[in-house]
């Protein structure tokens, strides 16, 4: 199998289908689209947890761990309260940078009000570079629960920010100084700061204020994956205008510069929303300083389809993101 996610017929097969479900407690599940796990404790409320390791870059992997996590749940329509961290180190690790990377974890819980509850940390030779997995933790009212499978034909898609966000902070860091043959300082400093625009917790607070019935955090796969596994976990058809997808010029020249798919390309930071007042909700968004677009809309039917003016094509089940050809 090839580097990333393992393909979806594997996932079914040798994963999801020796799973059963025995409790009662368990509302939401491990399924194909879904990133949380929803557990009742109490008549009207339930626990949301998430759980998602950092493995494609070792930059800024105390603050990608936790904003993946917390976008998981931010998701599900949930309020963020704690995670645990689990902490794999190579051997020749120094302390110093330990304590960057528990600083960085530090500050994004401030920004987000949660804590980190618990965890472990260990020296191995098990890996070659640091390996962060973030368990998260929310609350939510059980009739407030968003889930992936909530789409319904008729609703329309919105999608926040850009598609390749994260892919292409990632790279325009890790590959400051080969990007230098070609562009700009600035040019690629402005990549690098995309990540400043990772967490999608006020995207989904926007969405919930307005009603929606699904969202998605665009990540592993980048958007055409994320819209596969919204098709998929809704059990519908989708129709998206590939022009109307949100693309910034930085993402478009690091994935020309590569020879990478900017639409494959891991997209933490964006979020699809599938909802009945997409037009409000973009002005919703866009008066809160958040780019936003309709892309397309929910159909009946499995066809997935993408649109480029007269072309037509389907979208196939996510493949190994278009970062691990350059990480």
């Amino acid at each position: 199998m090839n580097l990333g996610k393992i393909p979806e017929t594997v996932l079914k097969r040798s994963v999801l289908n020796q799973i059963a479900h025995r409790r009662d407690e368990v509302l939401v599940g491990p399924a194909i689209g879904e990133d949380c796990s929803v557990l009742a404790i109490a008549e009207d409320e339930a626990l949301v947890i998430s759980t998602d390791p950092i493995t494609g870059t070792v930059k800024d992997i105390g603050t990608l761990a936790v904003h993946i996590t917390a976008n998981d749940i931010a998701s599900n329509g949930a309020e963020v309260i704690g995670i645990m961290l689990t902490i794999l180190l190579p051997d020749g690790f120094e302390e110093a940078e330990l304590r960057g990377m528990m600083s960085d974890i530090e500050t994004v819980c401030k920004q987000l009000n949660l804590e980190v509850i618990g965890g472990h940390t260990e020296i191995t030779k098990a890996v070659n570079q640091p390996i962060v997995t973030v368990t998260g933790v929310g609350k939510i009212k059980r009739d407030s629960m968003i889930k992936t499978a909530g789409a319904k034909p008729g609703q329309e898609i919105v999608m926040t920010k850009w598609a390749g966000l994260e892919g292409t902070a990632i790279i325009a860091a890790a590959k400051e100084e080969e990007l230098r043959s070609k562009y700009s300082a600035d040019f690629i400093n402005g990549a690098k700061r995309m990540i400043e625009h990772i967490s999608v917790v006020p995207d989904s607070k926007i969405a919930r204020s307005v009603g929606v019935t699904s969202m998605h955090d665009v990540t592993e796969g980048g958007i055409f994956g994320a819209l596969w596994e919204i098709g998929a976990a809704s059990k519908v058809g989708l129709e998206v205008d590939l022009r109307k997808i949100l693309l910034r010029q930085e993402t478009v020249e690091i994935c020309e510069f590569y020879d990478l798919n900017p639409y494959m390309l891991i997209s933490s930071g964006c979020m699809l929303i599938i909802t009945d007042q997409a037009n409000y909700l973009v002005d919703c968004l866009k008066a809160e300083g958040i780019p936003a677009a309709v892309i397309g809309r929910i159909t009946q039917g499995n066809d997935r389809i993408i649109i480029n003016e007269e072309e037509r094509r389907f979208l196939e089940p996510p493949k190994s993101d278009e970062l691990y050809k350059v990480m």
